[in-house]
């Protein structure tokens, strides 16, 4: 190998050599200067400085964090996360109620929509009310007869199946209504919402509204 090539080497070693002999030091709890080749771990909830091989000053390294700063920080970021999706979600929903809704009009023929399959669960359940009362009728003329007597056996399971059917259809008539207002102070509610985006709010400006409590028995407005 040449002088000139040799000489070459030796400054490029000498370089990179240089360039990564950077040093670690601080001074710990009691007092002590440290020094080490890698960050020292009596300084890790020190500041470090982080030394060229000229001494001169490369990086300030920050103190290590606490196992409760570290709890902290993450507990932090993943709440950060969850606003940050949240509000990916509010802006994705209401550009959907958007597209699903471009006027009133749309919301109105939606509503009506969705009620009327309740409405008509209603009028089944109040018809049904009518013949059972029909139904009835007979069996209390015959009961009439056995005053003072006793029951057969095949009559009382009748007006006990009368009397059942009676009340599970009065029960569905009254979770059907609840229903329709619960339906109606959900659109309602969506209505309320959609006028201030259709005024011109940004998707996912607007405070979400509680979703009424669907009445038991009975399928939501969205089903």
């Amino acid at each position: 190998m040449t002088r000139p090539i040799l000489a070459g080497v030796l400054v490029g070693l000498f370089a990179v050599s240089a360039q990564a002999a950077q040093i670690y030091s601080c001074v710990d709890g009691n007092g002590r200067r440290l020094t080490s080749d890698r960050p020292i771990r009596e300084c890790l909830a020190r500041e470090q400085r982080l030394l060229n091989a000229d001494g001169s000053v490369k990086q300030v390294v920050p103190p290590t964090m606490t196992v409760d700063e570290l709890a902290e920080a993450e507990a932090k970021k993943r709440q950060a996360e969850l606003e940050r999706a949240a509000k990916q979600d509010a802006v994705r929903r209401d550009r959907n109620l958007l597209a699903r809704f471009p006027d009133e009009a749309a919301h109105s023929k939606a509503r009506e929509a969705a009620l009327d399959d309740v409405r008509k669960g209603v009028k089944f359940s109040e018809d049904r009310l009518v013949e059972l009362q029909k139904e009835r009728k007979p069996l209390l003329d015959e009961l009439e007869f056995y005053k003072g007597k006793k029951l057969p056996l095949k009559l009382r399971q009748q007006l006990d199946a009368n009397d059942a059917a009676t009340t599970a259809q009065r029960s569905l008539v009254q979770n059907q209504k609840e229903e329709i207002k619960r339906i109606d102070s959900l659109y309602d509610s969506e209505l309320a919402r959609l006028r201030k985006l259709w005024a011109g709010a940004p998707a996912g400006s607007l405070p979400l509204a509680a979703s009424p409590t669907p009445a038991s028995g009975t399928k939501s407005a969205g089903n």
